[in-house]
């Protein structure tokens, strides 16, 4: 079949194909299970990484006060403050966002109103603007180019943005003394991505993963999950997506039919990653999405 063929068919069959799949209606999440309660992890002087169920954020304190990231949502960001008050009764002078997705970005109000200053790269503020949401506060204070030291006491907290990869205004940060990233989404430890894989630029995500490869730590804290992660688990994501390229491109050269694919490229895949949380549901709308990758440009 011709690429001009495969983008006049893709649409139609795509959508047979996954009113049909009852993963695709019910494979939600690639994440871990949710937990109950909350827990705080210290990971070096004055670094801390705070969970709440499967949604997880991080927060550096100083002699002048703290930087929070993500509050995820209200709730969480209360019992992050109540964390907080029990280290130290300096205020959070800055809230950092990883990039615009709600999950990660709502509940920053109660922050907001202690007069804490909202800190994000450029490219999300359009995405709070398209489609607004209450619970988000709109950044104070933005950042173009591919990093940004935040300094707060003797402290900084280092932003890297790395282009596009998933959205188009995630940033790694690291604080200066703890060699330990926080990165969110990009590669949740020990599990598969979410289902369809919306908002990644696949051969992005890979040239980022890579880069993050390059970076001289051995831990770092995702968004979910753990909270610590070695750093092969970014390897162990970059090698899932580059497979689930090359034997998706694999099948479609061959012309089997797009039905037919999902099954095919699970099977091939099967040895390799089994093991991730969550592959036997996910894998086949993870093809899905892959085909619309060659066949559509997305």
């Amino acid at each position: 079949m011709s690429w001009t063929s495969l983008r006049k068919t893709i649409v139609p069959v795509l959508t047979l194909v996954a009113l049909a799949s009852p993963t695709f209606a019910t494979a939600q999440t690639a994440l871990p299970p949710q937990i109950e309660g909350h827990e705080l992890t210290q990971i070096g002087p004055g670094y801390y990484t705070f969970r709440n169920k499967g949604l997880r954020n991080v927060f550096l304190v100083t002699s002048a006060g703290v930087i929070a990231t993500d509050p995820i949502e209200p709730e969480t960001a209360r019992l992050m403050r109540e964390e907080i008050r029990k280290i130290t009764p300096l205020p959070v002078k800055y809230v950092v966002y990883s990039h615009q997705h709600w999950d990660h970005v709502r509940g920053g109000r109660i922050f907001k109103d202690e007069g804490a200053i909202f800190v994000s790269h450029e490219n999300c503020v359009p995405h709070f603007r398209d489609l607004p949401d209450p619970e988000i506060v709109m950044p104070d204070q933005t950042f173009s180019g591919d990093r940004y030291f935040l300094k707060l006491g003797e402290r900084t907290l280092k932003l890297r943005y790395l282009g596009t990869n998933h959205g188009d205004c995630l940033i790694v940060m690291t604080p200066d003394h703890v060699n330990v990233p926080f990165i969110v989404d990009l590669a949740t430890a020990g599990g598969m991505p979410l289902p369809f894989i919306a908002d990644y630029s696949l051969h992005n995500w890979v040239r980022s993963l890579r880069e993050l490869e390059s970076w001289d730590f051995e831990q770092y804290v995702g968004g979910h999950g753990v909270a610590l992660a070695p750093k092969n688990r970014i390897a162990e994501r970059r090698e899932y997506i580059e497979a689930l390229l090359i034997e998706t491109k694999r099948e479609l050269d061959a012309g089997t039919p797009l039905a037919n694919i999902p099954d095919a490229v699970a099977a091939r895949l099967q040895g390799r990653f089994a093991h991730l949380r969550g592959f036997n549901g996910i894998v086949r709308d993870n093809v899905r999405r892959t085909i619309t990758y060659y066949g559509m440009g997305w």
